[in-house]
Parts: C-alpha cells; structure tokens; sequence
C-alpha cells in the first residue's frame, strides 16, 4: 500500500474516532432519556470527555513517546475499543461517564499521533496536505457522523452507532498494525516544558482567546439538539437535516478561515469571527418563533466558529514558531478545555432556566474572547516595537 492510501486510511479511521465524541450532542435527548437522567446531566459526558483529552492525551503521549507512532495509535485505538465496549455493555450512567473518559483519552491520542503519523508518510512539501486530510476525517464525523447518528438513534436504540464504531475500530486496529511501518520513538517533551511556553503573557493571553471561543461554542452546541425541538420545536427528521446542514456550514467554516487570512490578516479575521458569533447568537435568542431566521442564524454562527479554528492555529504558530508542535498541543489543550466548561455552563444553564440561556452565554463567551484578543495583539505589537531595540 502507498503511503497516499496509508493517509486516506488514516482518515477514514478518524471519522469513526471523530463521531465517538461529537454524536453524542447529535442524540443527547435520547441518551439522557435511556439512562433516567436530565438533559443538564447528561450533558455532562460531553464534558468528561473534553477534560479526559485534555488532561490525558498530554500524559499518555509523554509516556509513550518512545514506543513509537505506531504503537501510540494501536493503543489509541485499544482504548477507543474499550470505550466502545463499556459504553454498550454496561448499564447507567455512572458507567457512561467512566466510558467517556476512556473514549476521551483514546480519542486525544489518536488525534494527536494521526496529524504526526501522515507528516511522516508525506512526501517533501506535501506534510500541510497529509496533515489537512486527516483533519478532514475528523470534521467529517461532525458534518455526516452526528446526523447519521440521530437518523440510526430514531430508527433503533442509540447504542447501535457505537457497536458501528468500535466495529471499524476493531478493523483500524488490524489495519494500522499491517500498514503503517514501525518508527523509532521520539524523546518526549516533558510536561514543564510545555506548560513552561504559558509563562509568556502574549501566548497565555492568545490560548486564553481559544479558551472563551470554545467555550462559548460548546454552550449551545452541546445543547444543540435539545435546542431544536424544543424551543425551534422541529421533529425528528427535520433535526437530522439541521445537523447536516450545520456540518456543511463547519466545513465551509474551515475553508473560510484560511481565505480570510491570507486576504484580510489573521487579527482581522479572528475579531470578525468572534464578533459574528456573539451578534447572531443575541439574533437568535430574540428570534426563536421563526425558523426562517433562526435556521440561517445558526449557520451563520456555525461558519464564524469554524472559521476561527485554522486562523487561530496560525496566529499561535506566528508566536512560537519553533516550538509549533508543542503550541498546537497546547492550544487543543485548551480547545478541549473550552468544550468541558462550556458543556458544564451550558447544563447548569439548562438545568436552572431556559434553554434559550444557551444563546446569551455563548455570546458573552465570544465578547469575553474579543476582549482577550485585544489584550493579546496589543502585547503582540508592544513585543513587536521592543524586538528590534532589543
């Protein structure tokens, strides 16, 4: 097998990987019903989730990092598997959270070792592009995985998707282990190392902008399907094709964000983002009895946070250029860290009022996010006026 084919496979097994975190938002309602649990509380499975990658990715590949990458994605991928297994086999919803954190953990360091695995199959000058397809299988599990997923939630029981997934888990790991060649490990980079890059006030303040984005972007898209039929009051079907079409707008989101950089400038772009998101987020909160404005709200705002994501990865790499890798460690260490706070508003929000809440928190989140980024590029271009005197 090429090495073009090992990427594409790579990809493929990302988007299994990929739905195992985003689904759940797809069928929240169901799960939460299924275990006897409130919505509030079962948004909670979102949020162990995003704290397991979190914390655990940086741990597990810090400690495995001289095994070797393909070692690091077949137990990635084993304990995806468990994941899947504890998450279909045992009952209630003490036993789903433990699964979710595995899954967490599985998750982050297949991310992390698949975007490292396609640069080293690369040929010359093509790393950017292995890189982006696989971050393609991954977008894909959110714009096809979550509605998929609801249409096989309506029809059977929701833990039929994941006896999909850890089925072509089972299969990646065959794969991976015939496939992709054995590589010498890396020496890894102690955790001190790494956090030691936050003691810099202009990239503490730049993660400190991915932290409030997604923050305010898992509020309402952890509660995103409980938001469509109960308060747009739309069925089964209709919510299915929502989804879909919010996939679409992320990944035209993607697209966007790197066109705008390269046209407008970074800074630009990341503030023109933000600010999208707080004002159709407030539009959508006061406009909620028409679904021919909210529909197209919520694409809006989906566009601008997916337009966030590359454009910031390339402000944060722009700060520490020669510590890329570890910048972009770090800053899906706070993306993650974003989603696990959000989820958590975003059900103490739903659980102590109306969902409609939701929306009013997801914009003071992406002001808040402005305001950091001010601070940021103002510490930016104070360093910039030093440097040359220095």
């Amino acid at each position: 097998m090429s090495n073009t084919w090992k990427i594409y496979m790579l990809t493929l097994i990302s988007f299994f990987v990929g739905t195992s975190q985003f689904v759940i938002s797809g069928i929240l309602d169901k799960v939460a019903t299924s275990v006897g649990v409130s919505l509030s509380a079962a948004g909670q499975l979102i949020t162990v989730f995003a704290l397991a990658t979190a914390i655990g990715t940086p741990i597990v590949m810090a400690m495995t990092a001289k095994a070797g990458r393909r070692k690091q994605l077949l137990l990635a991928l084993a304990i995806t598997l468990l994941g899947v297994i504890l998450t279909v086999a045992l009952r209630g919803y003490v036993f789903l959270l433990l699964s979710r954190i595995v899954l967490g953990v599985g998750s982050g360091v297949f991310v992390v070792t698949s975007y490292a695995t396609a640069a080293n199959l690369a040929s010359a000058g093509r790393q950017a592009s292995a890189m982006s397809n696989v971050s393609l299988g991954f977008s894909s599990s959110l714009v096809f995985g979550v509605p998929i997923g609801r249409v096989v939630a309506a029809a059977y029981d929701w833990k039929v998707i994941f006896w999909g997934i850890g089925l072509f888990t089972l299969l990646g790991i065959f794969a991976v282990a015939k496939v992709i060649p054995s590589a010498q490990g890396e020496a890894s980079v102690a955790l001190g190392k790494q956090l030691a890059l936050l003691r810099n006030p202009r990239i503490a303040t730049a993660l400190g902008i991915t932290f409030f984005v997604f923050t305010g972007y898992s509020v309402v898209n952890t509660y995103i399907t409980p938001f469509l039929t109960s308060v747009m009051s739309l069925n089964g079907g209709i919510v299915s094709v929502i989804l879909l079409v919010l996939g679409i707008a992320s990944l035209i989101g993607s697209k966007l964000g790197g066109i705008s950089a390269d046209r407008i400038g970074t800074s630009r772009t990341l503030f023109l983002s933000m600010i999208v998101q707080a004002i159709s987020l407030v539009l959508l909160s006061i406009s909620t009895g028409s679904n021919f404005f909210a529909i197209p709200l919520l694409a809006l705002w989906t566009i601008a946070a997916w337009t966030f994501g590359p454009t910031q990865n390339f402000n944060l790499l722009s700060l520490a250029p020669a510590a890329s890798g570890i910048m972009l460690s770090l800053n899906s260490t706070f993306v993650q860290l974003g989603f696990a706070v959000g989820a958590g508003i975003g059900g103490v929000a739903v659980g102590g009022s109306s969902i409609l809440a939701i929306c009013w928190i997801g914009a003071a989140a992406a002001v808040v996010a402005v305001v950091v980024a001010f601070v940021s590029f103002g510490l930016t271009r104070t360093f910039a006026k030093r440097a040359p005197s220095e």
